[in-house]
């Protein structure tokens, strides 16, 4: 049986949202497993802090209101036409401007999402699946190098 997920005071957000910076990653993990009541997803360190970062600001102080979430669904609805392959498509790649970093064999490789492809270490390249090969020597599913994508999702 999972615990129930807590209820956070508002005076310890700050300190909460501090304690993330230094935390582990197993650390992390655990506080993900506190507060969402399942296992966290297999995505980056900077991921896991800024979700869990919004998680500790959700419980103390609210989530979206429904008109909110329902005006969100909506616009998704719109601009993918209501096509799931449309919406599936688009959620593979990230906005221009996003900044993607991987930890790998102990540096942090950081690439910039443009709207013709990527930059990484001041090259563009057309995917990410070719950062991912530049980096490791090996080839790479770049959705599933970056935490874009599980294992499950990737087969």
């Amino acid at each position: 049986m999972t615990e129930p997920i807590p209820t956070i005071a508002r005076e310890t957000v700050l300190t909460r949202l501090a304690a993330l910076k230094s935390a582990t990653t197993p650390a992390l993990k655990q506080e993900w497993r506190v507060l969402f009541g399942a296992e966290p997803p297999p995505y980056n360190r900077r991921f896991l802090e800024s979700r869990l970062a919004y998680r500790v600001q959700e419980l103390a102080f609210g989530g979206l209101k429904p008109e909110t979430v329902a005006r969100l669904e909506a616009l998704g609805e719109q601009f993918s036409g209501g096509k799931v392959t449309v919406r599936r498509t688009r959620g593979d790649r990230p906005l221009a401007g996003t900044r993607l970093v991987r930890e790998y064999q102990g540096i942090a490789h950081t690439v910039t999402v443009r709207a013709d492809g990527f930059e990484y270490q001041g090259r563009p390249y057309k995917s990410l699946s070719a950062i991912a090969r530049h980096i490791t020597g090996t080839r790479w599913n770049g959705l599933l190098f970056f935490g874009l994508r599980s294992r499950g999702a990737a087969a």
